[in-house]
Formats: structure tokens, C-alpha cells, sequence
């Protein structure tokens, strides 16, 4: 006879030393959108050196195979990383009476932006990033620049050097304030020394240092920052035909 088979009968209650049956928590579904967000995750804490689609996946409890189903690569992803980030800017409407104040509220704005999200900066470097929030910020630049007189050759360029303006920033921002010694010491104890070196230079042969010796050691990253960008618009403004 064969035996029949039969299901277990939920009115006998278990024994209460057999453990309950445990229910794997159901795990969100994989979206596009997922893979960015725990990206940005992976990059904010690790760096730009810490990504890539394994972490990724790991960060998301799957793996890397699934990924490539929403992302082709890690180029993409990076891509896709970079226009989120840029999401966060809220961009006036351009005003090209005002177009150095905007500009250099931007770039004030992006340089925080990076700061929120360290390591996005340096992966800027060395790729043109494309996605719909770059694009419509391309647009707006292009109508600040070219509204106020600026050339379209010099408007055009103007994007690239202020993006690598704003990632070799936010990059040396990331990399923190290196000892020469290679010891772990605070900042003001680094510039003290390299000072301190600066000013035992004999005179005579550097007249010029130490003429400049409270320039050069003066300002904090902000204020060197903001001088890099009156330079830029006051460069850019230059081309405009009176």
C-alpha cells in the first residue's frame, strides 16, 4: 500500500522547546534608484577607493550579478551617483545681471555639497559626467555666461575648468592635512612646522618668502577657496566686450 500523504495538524500545538519556524524578512525590491542610494552609502563612509559593484552588493545583501540588471558597470553607476548628488542644488532662474554673485553661490553651494558627500568630488575627475541634472545644469551656466556677453568658446570651456576647480577641491579636502613627518598631528601644528622651515630659509636668497611669510600661512580653506573663484569670474568677466 502506498502511503498517503498528509498535512500536519495546526489544532496539536508544538512541543515549546522546538524552535518557531523563522520567516525570511521579505528584502526590498532591487531597484536602480537602491543601487545609487547604497552607493552613495558605500562612498560617503569608504571613500571613492571603496566602491565598486561588489561592495555595492553587499551593501544591499545581494549579489553582483544581480546588480547588472539596472546598471551596466560601474561607470554608469558612478555617472548615476554624480547627477544625484547634483539633484540636492536647487539652481535660480539665471540672472545674468547677477551672473559672478551666482556663479560663485553655486560653486560655494557645490563645494558643500561635496563636503556632505565625501569622495563624490574626486570621482568628477577624469570623466564627463551626463545625466539629466548635469544637463540642465550645463543649460543654466551656458544661459548665465553667454547672457552676460561671455563668448560661447570661453562660456563652453568655462564648465570644464570650473569642475576640475571643484573636484581637485573637494579630492585634497578628502585626503586630509598630511604630516611632512608622517606622524598623526593637528593642522595648526603642521603649518607651525612647515613655518617654522619657510622662516629659517636665509633672507638674502629668498627675499620673497619671507616678504610674503604671513600671506602665505594665512587663511583658512574657505577663504583660499572663495579667492580661487574671484579669480575664475574675474578671468572669465575679462573676455566680455564693453
Amino acid at each position: 500500500m502506498f502511503a498517503m500523504e498528509t498535512s500536519p495538524d495546526r489544532s496539536v500545538p508544538e512541543p515549546p522547546w522546538r524552535a518557531a519556524r523563522r520567516r525570511r524578512p521579505a528584502r526590498a525590491p532591487l531597484t536602480q534608484e537602491a543601487i545609487v542610494d547604497a552607493a552613495l552609502r558605500v562612498v560617503d563612509r569608504e571613500g571613492a577607493d571603496g566602491l565598486s559593484m561588489r561592495r555595492v552588493a553587499e551593501e544591499l545583501g545581494t549579489g553582483p550579478a544581480s546588480l547588472y540588471w539596472h546598471v551596466a558597470g560601474k561607470d554608469e553607476l558612478i555617472n548615476l551617483m554624480v547627477d544625484r548628488v547634483f539633484s540636492e542644488i536647487e539652481l535660480p532662474p539665471p540672472d545674468p545681471a547677477r551672473w559672478q554673485e551666482q556663479l560663485k553661490d553655486w560653486m560655494i553651494k557645490t563645494r558643500r555639497l561635496f563636503q556632505r558627500h565625501p569622495g563624490v568630488g574626486a570621482l568628477t575627475l577624469g570623466r564627463i559626467p551626463v545625466g539629466p541634472n548635469l544637463v540642465r545644469l550645463t543649460e543654466w551656466g551656458l544661459a548665465l555666461a553667454r547672457g552676460a556677453g561671455i563668448p560661447d568658446r570661453i562660456a563652453a570651456y568655462a564648465s570644464d575648468l570650473l569642475g576640475l576647480y571643484l573636484g581637485a577641491t573637494a579630492y585634497e579636502e578628502g585626503l586630509g592635512f598630511a604630516s611632512p613627518t608622517g606622524e598623526d598631528l593637528p593642522p595648526d601644528k603642521i603649518v607651525a612646522m612647515i613655518r617654522g622651515y619657510y622662516e629659517s630659509l636665509p633672507a638674502d636668497r629668498f627675499p620673497n618668502v619671507h616678504a610674503t611669510l604671513d600671506e602665505l600661512f594665512s587663511g583658512g580653506p574657505d577663504e583660499r577657496f572663495e579667492l580661487g573663484l574671484d579669480v575664475i569670474t574675474r578671468g572669465l568677466a575679462s573676455y566680455i566686450e564693453r
